[in-house]
């Protein structure tokens, strides 16, 4: 009876409209040291206001009030808004405001989540909103407090509904499955994707089919016709199969945050999107991280299931500190590939002398493969350029972004002298720009 009657107390908060009551009291008592004839209705609302807070506490503990759970998905998408929904059960039988307070994980500093509105008698409530992570990894939310008041909004019952439940982020899938459907719908023009005209033929037999006006007659067969005795006719389709590998630098450049969130983040969404779009263009997908100690390779495929494994890979990488070894890279994909490729490379350079270090291995891979460097623009760089400097200390800021623009421009000189195609984005149009450049090469055949 006790522990039950601590309990109670325990899930029972006074409210602030409470407090204004019992402020009004101290003031009317004082009043009636200096006005003796008012003392006893203030007596008697003293008295009223323990009845109403004892007539509501019966109330809010006399029946089994408010149950509740979360629903979400238990793999959120980075980057993304995802949905999260909490779902109320009233057991009153009547009206009763309320105040939801949803514990997310600490590690994403949101301390301001709170819902209040009204739960009508008996019935159900739903709640529902988003929330962007810019984190891989696995978190924990913690339980749903609700607090619910009676009509006279004296005191509080708190219920602690949910037990904590698991989430882990994963790259952003949501926008994998966004592409994925205007890819199969041959939408991808309104996500921005641009229509390229394919360049030349490059097909390969697929099987021999009767033929039917309005065929090539170039692709009659006439062995087959001999045979079947009637006009038959070769099937060609594109060429398929060819292998696309997304390299993801993890060095301390890919570090560096955009709202926020770091480039290789931005990186990683990109690369789950492209190998599932690469996939649906019929070639073979896979994925290469390095940094300065250690290569991870997912070898191109286009398998059932492949795209799984490389979500996996994606949601396990992380950034470094330190530079990564480009000779390690080369060295792997000397050993691991060595068929001809398209390697789409995720890095960043801020000055040309960075560049040029790595140069020599760059080139060496292009010897073998087809490579485009996609590293970034800095867009904080750009908006001060269009900015007016207003005083000298302006004008010394808008000189320093002009060099900074400057060396990225001669970086992508640099890098097509050398015969490497190169990509300069911002990091928003980053999956946008990068498929883009995929479609190109592939419509040109130089895959």
């Amino acid at each position: 009876m006790i522990g039950a009657l601590k309990n109670s107390f325990s899930r029972f908060f006074l409210s602030p409209r409470f407090f204004l009551g019992l402020g009004v009291l101290v003031v009317l008592y004082t009043l009636a040291f200096v006005f003796p004839i008012i003392l006893w209705g203030v007596h008697g609302l003293a008295l009223l206001l323990i009845a109403a807070v004892c007539t509501e506490y019966i109330q809010l503990f006399s029946y089994g009030g408010i149950e509740g759970s979360r629903s979400l998905n238990p793999k959120l998408s980075n980057g993304d808004d995802n949905q999260i929904r909490i779902e109320l059960r009233s057991n009153y039988p009547f009206d009763c405001p309320i105040e939801v307070y949803d514990e997310l994980p600490i590690e994403w500093q949101v301390r301001n989540f709170n819902y209040q509105g009204f739960i009508r008698e008996k019935s159900n409530h739903s709640i529902g909103y988003t929330h962007r992570p810019t984190t891989r990894g696995f978190f924990e939310f913690g339980a749903i407090q609700v607090l619910a008041q009676w009509k006279f909004g004296l005191i509080k019952r708190r219920f602690t509904l949910q037990s904590p439940s698991e989430v882990h982020v994963y790259p952003s899938y949501l926008s994998m499955l966004k592409y994925e459907y205007l890819a199969i719908s041959n939408h991808l023009t309104m996500a921005g994707i641009k229509k390229i005209r394919r360049v030349g033929q490059h097909t390969e037999f697929e099987k021999i089919k009767e033929y039917v006006a309005g065929d090539d007659f170039r692709t009659i067969n006439w062995k087959a016709t001999a045979r079947r005795d009637k006009l038959m006719a070769n099937v060609y389709q594109d060429e398929r199969s060819q292998q696309v590998y997304c390299l993801l630098d993890k060095g301390r450049v890919m570090n560096q945050p955009f709202a926020d969130m770091t480039l290789l983040d931005h990186a990683i969404n990109a690369s789950l999107v492209l190998a599932n779009i690469a996939i649906k263009k019929y070639d073979k997908a896979g994925i290469i991280t390095f940094d300065e100690q250690q290569t991870q390779t997912l070898p191109a495929s286009r398998k059932p299931g492949h795209m799984t494994q490389v979500q996996e890979l994606l949601y396990r990488q992380d950034t470094r500190f330190l530079e990564s070894d480009y000779e390690r890279l080369y060295l792997q994909l000397k050993r691991f590939v060595p068929q001809r490729s398209l390697l789409i490379l995720f890095t960043n350079f801020d000055t040309v002398s960075s560049m040029k270090r790595r140069l020599p291995y760059l080139k060496a891979m292009a010897k073998n493969h087809l490579l485009l460097v996609v590293f970034f623009e800095n867009t904080e760089t750009l908006e001060l350029l269009h900015k007016k400097a207003k005083n000298l200390h302006d004008v010394y800021r808008k000189t320093v972004a002009e060099k900074m623009r400057f060396e990225k421009e001669q970086i992508v000189s640099e890098l097509r002298k050398n015969g490497i195609t190169s990509l300069l984005t911002s990091p928003e149009d980053l999956t946008i720009n990068t498929i883009n450049r995929y479609l190109e090469l592939k419509a040109r055949g130089l895959i």
